[in-house]
């Protein structure tokens, strides 16, 4: 996986075959299926490549069919829906050995005035005063010494608490009693345009979200037992920013049943503005429970 800001550029940089047909190659890694964050990115580029430049991405919707192969490259097929006075709409259908295995329909807009609200940014610690997401997982995990840094390195997350383990306290907000928070940014500079910055929030998007619906549980992702997979994923873009510049990911999980977690997310940037919103529904199988 990339290690550096300019290797996740250089993934994200996929190759056009045809028209409306592309493809984008896998990077060095010892994880058994394609990270979904990847394959969502690479999708949203493709897309943005069939759109004229003065449209950004403002939604994307997306889910997982099949567990992709690391080995193979994978194809991304965009179908143009619509080419409206505003809005674009893109359906891109990403495959490997013949089969879909990710399907993401996206939505651009042109650039225009209106009006504007926003939540309120939750009071919280400054990115230096967190944890260090490697740190976390290497006690967890201590099997795989270095595996974070080879696998995510490119990724800077400063872990602040949940409502189970510490660092947030119930009380601080009664109507989300499930919930965690991160700050997290690309650790280099990416290049400066917004189709890159968007779509390497994208790659970041998908690594802790799911961990909000298992706080409740004591449970994590990487707990024995569990099995832990992203079913769909989706991002609203309200303004543009930065995916290498510190961004708050404030997750909650509003609901989990029939083994499967649904986490949302609002996304700050340090000056206070919510920039994104995500949601997510993932596989949360415990096959401890059959014991």
């Amino acid at each position: 996986m990339p290690t550096t800001a300019e290797e996740l550029a250089d993934l994200l940089d996929i190759e056009r075959i045809d028209a409306n047909l592309f493809r984008g190659r896998q990077p060095d890694t010892g994880m058994q299926r394609v990270f979904g964050g990847q394959v969502a990115a690479q999708a949203l580029i493709a897309a943005n490549r069939t759109v004229v430049d003065e449209r950004s991405v403002h939604s994307l919707h997306s889910y997982f069919l099949r567990a992709g192969d690391t080995a193979v490259p994978i194809v991304y097929d965009v179908e143009n829906l619509r080419d409206g006075s505003s809005f674009s709409t893109r359906r891109v259908v990403a495959r490997q050995h013949g089969r879909p295995i990710y399907i993401q329909s996206t939505s651009f807009q042109v650039t225009e005035p209106g009006l504007a609200h926003q939540d309120e940014m939750p009071p919280v610690s400054a990115p230096e005063q967190g944890m260090p997401l490697a740190d976390l997982v290497s006690r967890r995990d201590t099997g795989r010494p270095g595996e974070w840094e080879r696998e995510w390195g490119v990724l800077d997350i400063r872990y602040l608490g949940n409502t189970a383990v510490g660092g947030l306290a119930k009380e601080d907000d009664p109507t989300r009693t499930t919930r965690a928070q991160l700050w997290v940014r690309v650790d280099g500079e990416l290049p400066g345009d917004p189709v890159t910055q968007a779509a390497a929030f994208t790659y970041a998007s998908d690594l802790t979200l799911i961990g909000a619906a298992l706080v409740p549980h004591g449970k994590s992702v990487t707990s024995p037992g569990m099995q832990v997979a992203s079913l769909d994923h989706t991002i609203w873009f309200h303004r543009p920013f930065r995916a290498d510049d510190w961004w708050l990911y404030d997750q909650f999980s509003p609901a989990a049943a029939g083994a499967r977690g649904l986490a949302l997310a609002r996304v700050f940037t340090q000056s206070g503005e919510l920039v994104a919103s995500v949601a997510q529904e993932g596989l949360i199988r415990d096959h401890t429970l059959a014991q």
